[in-house]
């Protein structure tokens, strides 16, 4: 795992093919069964102020928008717990499909304390589930 220092303000982390998904497993978010098998392809990482961070995320394979977007919540969970911080709190992910790669460039917040809004995460527990999905964070 990369562990970025508290000056740095971005990195990229290409993600090996060994990542993808395999096989009939588990859906993600308890969908039952399915030969959902996605590539997890990379996540970049830029700071845009102390607790505001874009993540931008390419994979193949992805079933829907909801997909990429999920990518992109583990990605931010991991971040924010890299960080020192407990939460995140999506702020907005932007989808595009091209040519089988799909994209998501995602912003969150990340702080200490359990930010006000609806679509606040807990990253703990955020991240223990998306290792329970297959989906790989930063």
């Amino acid at each position: 795992m990369f562990l970025p220092s508290p000056m740095t303000t971005g990195f990229s982390l290409a993600l090996l093919g060994g990542l993808s998904a395999c096989g009939t497993t588990a859906g993600q978010n308890g969908q039952g069964p399915s030969n959902f098998a996605p590539e997890y392809l990379s996540i970049e990482t830029r700071l845009l102020d102390n607790d505001l961070v874009n993540f931008l995320v390419e994979m193949r394979g992805a079933r829907s928008k909801a997909d990429v977007a999920d990518y992109a919540k583990c990605a931010a969970a991991q971040y924010a717990l890299i960080r020192g911080f407990g939460f995140a709190r999506h702020v907005r992910t932007n989808v595009q499909e091209s040519d089988g790669i799909w994209r998501g460039d995602a912003v969150y917040t990340i702080s200490a304390a359990l930010p006000k809004g609806s679509l606040t995460l807990d990253a703990e527990v955020v991240v223990a589930n998306c290792k329970d999905d297959g989906i790989p964070t930063v």
